[in-house]
């Protein structure tokens, strides 16, 4: 067998390396191709021809044989399908890859400037009170504090001399995140699906690894909205819908109306105006030319509605037309939320950035 040798650049990857950049590529087309192992290879395979991805050390069957090591992918009825493992790795790739930019953000719970019953302990010193922990007790000033009153020679303790440490306080969010599923979101042959998608499942990994208390929930919202599961994200479609924002809000806030968190909010990633709602007759009224005065009212109701019930939105609009910016503006007066305009590559920056900072935004000012 021969052996052939490569000079080494610093730019070389190693065996793992190269795995491990091919498989998230390989979960970035799971994305895209909504979920399809078979499709997803195919596309692979033109990717690997135009780009050299593959040699003789690490071959497309190579790379089958890998995934399938690792329980991302299983052969069922002469396909390849996607397993358990291999939905919570493209969970996992999509949060690696949106974090690259966000090595500066807050890290950890969510962390407020307020002292109470928490996890992470605190340097200060309080006396001790009823409920508070055992494990809290600090040894050193309680003992100081007995010597100081009787001395070291007739030594006694008293509840006076209890002190613990102060621990922060952490609080719980509930979030709806909403993703908007009508046709404009593949319109004139750009791909908005699969970044909003992507910022989805990120969404879902962080919470479910770092916040594993915080609630929440994804909303799809075309001509109609419904609840979807993380498990079913990766295999989610854009179809022939207009836009039922107002759908959408309301699903959200009859889900967060449930929760018994403080804090509560919604992010909404939409590319298009309003274009839908149901009238009083349970009807579908649409209108794809402009801005409806009847839609965009009933939906701006519905930003009041929020407000009132302390429901944060921030808006994540991939369209940058400046009616729809007039729109947005106006959406998020009327709620007092926040609005982000950015292109297809910024947008799972700001959604982390925001969430990761949130509660503590929020704890500092009132909104």
């Amino acid at each position: 067998m021969r052996i052939r040798y490569s000079q080494w650049t610093p730019q070389s990857m190693t065996d793992e390396q190269r795995l491990q950049s091919l498989t998230s590529l390989f979960s970035y087309l799971l994305v895209k191709t909504s979920g399809d192992v078979n499709e997803a290879l195919e596309w692979l395979r033109e990717v690997a021809k135009q780009y050299g991805l593959f040699d003789e050390n690490m071959t497309l069957d190579d790379l089958i044989e890998k995934l399938k090591e690792m329980g991302i992918i299983e052969e069922a009825k002469d396909m390849f399908v996607l397993t358990t493992k291999g939905v919570q790795r493209i969970r996992q790739d999509a949060l690696r890859e949106i974090f690259t930019s966000l090595k500066k953000a807050p890290s950890g719970s969510h962390e407020t400037p307020y002292t109470g019953k928490g996890v992470d302990r605190l340097s200060e010193t309080k006396k001790w009170s009823f409920g508070d922990q055992p494990t809290d007790l600090d040894l050193t000033s309680t003992l100081t504090n007995s010597f100081k009153r009787d001395g070291i020679d007739d030594f006694s303790l008293k509840e006076e001399d209890l002190e613990v440490y102060e621990t922060e306080h952490m609080t719980t969010c509930a979030t709806v995140l909403m993703v908007d599923i009508s046709h404009s979101m593949i319109l004139y042959g750009e791909d908005r699906i699969t970044p909003a998608k992507q910022v989805a499942l990120a969404l879902s990994e962080l919470i479910s690894t770092k916040f594993p208390k915080d609630y929440l929930s994804l909303v799809v919202f075309g001509d109609d909205a419904k609840v979807v599961s993380m498990s079913e994200l990766p295999f989610l479609n854009v179809g022939p819908y207009h836009t039922n924002t107002r759908a959408g809000l309301q699903l959200a806030r009859s889900l967060l109306r449930r929760r018994g968190n403080v804090n509560k909010q919604i992010f909404m990633v939409t590319d298009g105006k309003p274009s839908a709602i149901f009238d009083d007759a349970g009807r579908l009224y649409k209108n794809s030319f402009g801005l409806d005065p009847r839609i965009v009212n009933k939906t701006l109701d519905e930003a009041v509605q929020c407000r009132r019930e302390k429901i944060v939105v921030s808006t994540f609009m991939v369209a940058q037309d400046p009616y729809l910016i007039n729109y947005v503006e106006d959406f998020t007066k009327a709620n007092q939320g926040r609005a982000y305009y950015s292109s297809l590559n910024n947008l799972g920056k700001f959604i982390f950035v925001d969430y990761l900072r949130n509660r503590r935004k929020r704890m500092n000012s009132r909104q």
